[in-house]
């Protein structure tokens, strides 16, 4: 039995439309009694009616749907992959995922997305994996996930997103994989992921990041990859990094407008001393100011930036005492000075 179910996999049976099986639907191909309906690159304008309610997966990917209306997968109970990448979809009607409540996968990439309804997840309970890479969305409502509890897997990447409500992510406690790489997004605020301690991977590549808030890493207790590559980060706060108390984390940091001083210099040294904490491409962190140090990579300059801080410091220091002491000389002439000017007015007084 094992056998024959192994060449009914990889040998499925194709019941041509029309022949054999009257529920597939005409432009697609049915696979295993229409449990798998091929509907890829059939120039569809719309959901094809009569998808067999035993479908367990059903690929629209590489259509031209521009729009999945209400109740598109009506009757679709069994419906576990739902694959629409690759169309060029600008609008989900309410209630178009309707009875979608035992779907684990969802791929809605390369399509037009500018916004996702308010009830986007009412059904989608059981999803486990939600791709909405490459559209345009701007902003993540705090109501646009809020039923996708069981949600493992999240790609949000190169979209326009730039802001994010703070309760966007409240709902997904079981989340391991967030990733937002390509976006515009502009700061990592405190209580973002304030629920994500499941998180695993965080992908913040090629955003405008330019300031992590104190307790923005804080909850993500599983963290086990941040990538903050290629953003406008030009300092970093240690103590924001060290409340990352996990296991083991690896960060991605190069491609920064980092400011290469002493404080830089201390604060990457202090987190290459934090035994979970490793910086993965810190060979390839250059600096992008000040001036004259632009090109140069901070490893091969890592002492030379205190020293340098502290021979300035001291040439400051030296120059104030002098010139306080010179101050000091010049206040004391003067005093002396003036009692020499009063001793000699007073010799020159006559005797009464």
């Amino acid at each position: 039995m094992a056998v024959s179910c192994s060449v009914l996999l990889v040998l499925p049976l194709l019941l041509p439309p029309g022949l054999g099986f009257r529920l597939c639907p005409s432009p697609c191909l049915c696979f295993q009694s229409s449990d798998l309906v091929d509907c890829r690159a059939r120039a569809l304008v719309r959901v094809p009616p009569s998808v067999p309610h035993g479908t367990w997966l059903l690929d629209l990917r590489g259509n031209s749907l521009t729009e999945v209306h209400s109740r598109s997968f009506v009757g679709l109970w069994s419906l576990k992959i739902l694959l629409m990448s690759n169309n060029s979809i600008q609008t989900l009607q309410p209630q178009s995922l309707s009875s979608l409540q035992f779907l684990e996968k969802l791929a809605l990439s390369f399509n037009q997305l500018r916004a996702l309804p308010p009830d986007f997840s009412q059904s989608l309970s059981s999803l486990k994996e939600l791709k909405l890479d490459h559209n345009l969305l701007l902003h993540l409502h705090s109501s646009s996930l809020r039923d996708l509890e069981n949600l493992r897997k999240l790609d949000l990447s190169y979209n326009c997103i730039w802001t994010i409500d703070v309760g966007a992510f409240s709902s997904l406690t079981h989340l391991s994989v967030l990733n937002l790489e390509g976006n515009r997004l502009n700061a990592l605020t405190d209580g973002l992921l304030s629920r994500q301690e499941s998180l695993e991977v965080l992908l913040l590549s090629h955003n405008n990041i330019s300031l992590i808030q104190t307790q923005a890493l804080a909850p993500l207790r599983s963290l086990t990859l941040l990538s903050l590559r290629g953003n406008q980060l030009e300092h970093i706060r240690f103590k924001t990094f060290l409340k990352l108390q996990t296991t083991s984390t690896h960060l991605q940091m190069s491609l920064n407008r980092w400011t290469c001083d002493c404080e830089l210099q201390r604060d990457f040294s202090k987190i290459s001393y934090v035994r979970h904490l490793h910086v993965d491409d810190y060979q390839d962190i250059v600096c992008h100011a000040p001036e004259q140090q632009a090109g140069s990579s901070l490893a091969s300059m890592d002492s030379q930036l205190c020293i340098a801080e502290t021979a300035s410091v001291l040439v400051i220091t030296i120059t104030v005492m002098l010139a306080v002491i010179g101050a000091l000389v010049k206040a004391e002439r003067n005093s002396k000075k003036n009692v020499q000017t009063v001793t000699e007015d007073d010799s020159e007084r006559p005797e009464q």
